[in-house]
Parts: structure tokens; C-alpha cells; sequence
């Protein structure tokens, strides 16, 4: 791997502030960008989908946990693996509990959703010591109605919002295949909404809380303030696996 090339004090000033003004153009398109992102429109989910996690059966609207929001990770997991996808793995690894705290405390939830069943999920839980809420979609079309899954025999194939044929791979969904990918849905009462959807390289840009609030339609919320009385932790924070 070569070094960067060595030069004199002066002349490193003159390219930093060059890169400095590229910094500064990137910030104010992100920021545009993400605006955007808030003010897409959202649809209605209508469809009733369960899902089984530490507590038994739940529904997309149980997993917001009373919140406003709900930050949905596609974690790759065939029913067939018996771990889940190493680059999901490697995400999620470095989540940590205050990355949590951070999106509670701005009525978001986060939860995993994957296809291979409870049990193994729970194992594979409990091995790396994850403490986030993780389902099964086990069964259902979640993840193919989604395009978390793709396989033409059980649903038409669209990936990254593209047909087979747009995307110019003829390989697309001939066999099931799991993606990552990230969902957002926002909460009216009992009423649910699909507000955004990102996959492949959308997700490996993510870290901060900031960066996942910014995925969603309400965004950081900086004014936001927690209703008093509600406590901090719920139980889909600290979730005993079981098998």
C-alpha cells in the first residue's frame, strides 16, 4: 500500500482548505438530501404480518414499542444458515447499548428482522451478546413483499428498486437470495406507514444515531423532548432470548 505523497507545511494548508471546500459542498448536499428524505411521501401498511420474537407473536405495529418511529435492519439469514450474513454481523456488532438510548430518546425504535426462525436467531443472539429486539419473519411474505428476499417463485423480483431486466442481471431472484437492507415506518395511532427503504451500499453508511435518524421521516427531532412519566427502557431493550 503506497503513503500519501511528503510535502511541505504550506503547500499540505493549500490542498486541505482545497478538500475543506469539497467537505463543506458534500455537508450542504447531505443536508439537502436528507430534507428530501423526510419529505418523501409514505404508504399505508395494510397488510397484517407476524413475526415471533422474545415475547412470542408480534405484529410490525408491536415492534415500535408505543414509539413514533421504527428503524427496521433486513439482517441476512436464510432459514437454511446457521448464522447470520458475516457483513450484517459486523454492523450490528458495533452497535452499541447508547446508540439505543440515543434513537429512544428520540421516539425511535430499532429492531432486526430476519427469515430464518426464532430459535436461531436467539442463539446466534445470545453468542454475540446483542441486545436489541431481533424477529422472525418466518412464514410470512414480509420479506418478500419488502425485497429483503428475493425469489421469482414466490414473489416478482425488484431489487434496489429495479426489475431483473433494469437492472441487466439476468440472475436476479432465480434463486432465493437474502439482501440488507434498512425499513422505515412511522406510527399514527394503529395506523403503520412505509416511509423509506435503502439497500447495499445505503446501509454500510451508517454508525451514529444521527446517521440512522437521518433515514427516517421525522428525522433528528433536536427539539424532541421524551413525554414525562414514560420509562427509558422497554422490554424489547434488554429481550431475554429464548428457545
Amino acid at each position: 500500500m503506497s503513503l500519501p505523497e511528503v510535502t511541505s507545511r504550506e503547500q499540505w494548508l493549500i490542498a486541505r482548505k482545497e478538500l475543506l471546500a469539497r467537505e463543506k459542498q458534500l455537508t450542504r448536499m447531505r443536508d439537502e438530501l436528507n430534507a428530501d428524505r423526510r419529505r418523501l411521501p409514505m404508504v399505508a401498511v395494510t397488510k397484517e404480518y407476524v413475526f415471533e420474537g422474545a415475547a412470542g407473536r408480534a405484529t410490525l405495529l408491536d415492534m415500535f414499542e408505543g414509539r413514533s418511529q421504527l428503524l427496521l435492519q433486513h439482517v441476512m439469514f436464510d432459514p437454511a444458515w446457521e448464522t447470520a450474513c458475516p457483513g450484517c454481523t459486523a454492523g450490528l456488532d458495533e452497535m452499541s447499548p447508547g446508540l439505543f438510548e440515543h434513537l429512544w430518546s428520540r421516539d425511535t425504535t430499532f429492531v432486526g428482522v430476519s427469515r430464518a426462525p426464532y430459535p436461531k436467531l436467539a442463539a446466534n443472539a445470545r453468542a454475540k451478546g446483542w441486545r436489541f429486539p431481533w424477529y422472525s419473519s418466518f412464514g410470512s411474505d414480509f420479506n418478500y413483499d419488502f425485497n429483503a428476499t428475493l425469489d421469482e417463485s414466490v414473489a416478482p423480483v425488484e431489487y434496489n428498486y429495479r426489475t431483473r431486466e433494469e437492472s441487466g442481471d439476468d440472475q436476479l431472484g432465480v434463486e432465493s437470495a437474502e439482501v440488507p437492507g434498512v425499513s422505515c415506518f412511522l406510527r399514527d395511532g394503529d395506523r403503520v406507514f412505509h416511509t423509506y427503504s435503502t439497500w447495499a451500499r445505503g446501509t454500510d453508511q451508517l454508525g451514529s444515531a444521527y446517521s440512522w435518524l437521518d433515514l427516517t421521516a421525522l428525522g433528528r427531532q433536536e427539539d424532541w423532548e421524551e413525554p414525562k412519566g414514560r420509562a427509558p427502557r422497554t422490554h424489547g431493550a434488554d429481550p431475554t432470548f429464548t428457545d
